[in-house]
């Protein structure tokens, strides 16, 4: 069957041209908003000969392609459907409408997120590889690679600034990132940012270790405290939105030509001021009881505190709520210094290319899918798991149940071992870059263990047939 053929073939398993509200893609994927998914013949549409995976999410019914191809696929599609063409922040306005408000909570905090991820991701690298240079026993028995170099000394420190800076000033990225998601002003949003860190203020570091030495603005009588918001998540978030609702507001009855002098200043100082007033205190104290909660089961039993989330992550994924816990690892990672979930996490991307490679190799007789299955394992290992989850994993299920098996156990040996990490880092085979170096042995034998495990339980689904599917 030609190429056009196929992409007919599609629109008609999808539901037909009636089906399709709107379409987009991005570099894998063509993305659709349909009137009725229950209308797809998933079956037939995964054995198109175009199609590599297919999976919901978001409100977005998406259809893995492959690079170079889905833009051929996406012309061809909008040219026999006459489908609305949309972008991709676009699609996210229409599917911000759907859901119910945990759904809607959990996009939210997405959309603020994964537009700072990179600088996130790039300061844990820098601080691994600033880990690499100034711990002993790496390199050289009892000494660093700067104790033997010591011309490396000022590069070393150099890079320390560099990979500090995204958490230093991390109210900054998320204010910046908030006020763009809730409509209001970018610029605004890393003023306000910048307001929550300025140095005059008491470091929310110092706050904690000596409250007793904070200092007040007396305010017409009422005493209000000069502490920061350094590492912190929700107060900053909540913080933008009353600066983006306020500034809204101001301008729907100040003037335009008066709007310039008005609506900025006082949009921010009535935000700044109910927020280090109210908000920002009740906040605070909220972020810090979760994060106090979080570290406290894992003193209490790490074993089974890592073995539920390991257990967890890969549905997480397929939800979306793994959103929520990027928030907390950044509030530990502000705040603390180090992060304990993100470490413990990473087993799930290991073990999802793990049971992708493993389906590889039980799938002989299907070449389209033993084809999905390498590059999903290539893709997973490289920190990106979409591929695996919906093109193999989940269609076969008990990859997938493998998966979060061997992920929980080799989680539970790290939580147990207290793995730490400097920050949130790169997944996949690189993730070890983020982890403090004198945790690598434990880490590389929890990875080790959801590996083994993976396969392993991979290999007796298949054989037991226990999970037996159609698909097969």
């Amino acid at each position: 069957m030609g190429f056009k053929e196929n992409v007919t073939k599609m629109i008609e398993q999808v539901g037909g041209a009636g089906n399709v509200q709107s379409v987009t893609h991005c570099v894998t994927r063509l993305r659709l908003m349909l009137e009725d998914e229950s209308a797809v013949d998933q079956k037939k549409l995964e054995e198109n000969d175009l199609v590599k995976g297919v999976f919901s999410a978001g409100g977005q019914f998406q259809i893995i392609i492959g690079p170079g191809t889905v833009e051929k696929v996406y012309e061809e599609f909008v040219k026999q459907t006459n489908a609305d063409e949309v972008s991709k922040d676009e699609m996210k306005k229409k599917n911000a409408e759907k859901g119910n408000f945990i759904q809607k909570g959990v996009r939210i905090l997405a959309d603020i997120f994964i537009p700072i991820l990179p600088a996130i991701v790039a300061a844990g690298l820098l601080l691994g590889l600033n880990n690499l240079l100034s711990n002993p026993g790496i390199f050289f028995e009892d000494q660093s690679l700067l104790d033997v170099y010591t011309g490396w000394t000022g590069f070393a420190e150099f890079i320390a600034v560099v990979a500090n800076t995204a958490f230093t000033f991390l109210p900054v990225l998320i204010t910046w990132s908030a006020a763009k998601k809730f409509g209001g002003s970018p610029l605004l949003g890393i003023v306000l940012g910048l307001l929550l860190v300025h140095p005059d203020l008491m470091s929310a570091y110092e706050y904690a270790e000596n409250p007793e030495d904070v200092g007040y603005w007396n305010m017409f009588g009422w005493e209000v405290a000069k502490v920061g918001y350094q590492g912190q998540v929700l107060p900053v978030i909540f913080a933008t939105w009353i600066l983006v609702w306020s500034e809204r507001h101001l301008k729907s009855f100040i003037p335009g030509n008066l709007q310039m002098l008005f609506v900025a200043p006082s949009a921010l100082i009535f935000a700044g001021l109910l927020t280090f007033v109210v908000i920002g205190p009740i906040t605070m104290t909220g972020s810090n009881w979760i994060t106090d909660g979080i570290l406290f089961l894992f003193e209490v039993s790490p074993a089974i505190a890592g073995g539920v989330y390991g257990f967890i992550s890969a549905p997480l994924v397929i939800t979306g709520m793994h959103h929520i816990f990027l928030g907390v690892n950044l509030q530990m990672a502000g705040s603390l210094g180090y992060v304990t979930l993100w470490p413990v996490s990473e087993t799930v991307t290991l073990a999802q290319g793990a049971a992708t490679l493993t389906m590889f190799f039980i799938l002989k007789h299907n070449k389209k899918l033993r084809g999905v299955s390498l590059t999903a394992t290539i893709s997973a290992w490289l920190g990106v798991t979409e591929p695996a989850i919906y093109g193999i994993n989940l269609r076969f299920r008990y990859p997938f149940i493998a998966v979060m098996i061997g992920s929980a156990v080799g989680s539970a040996f790290i939580a147990y071992q207290q793995v730490k990490a400097t920050s949130v880092g790169v997944g996949g085979v690189l993730s070890f870059l983020s982890v403090y170096p004198e945790h690598w042995g434990f880490y590389f034998t929890g990875m080790v263990i959801s590996f083994a495990i993976t396969v392993g339980l991979t290999l007796f689904f298949y054989k037991s047939k226990l999970f037996k599917t159609s698909n097969e």
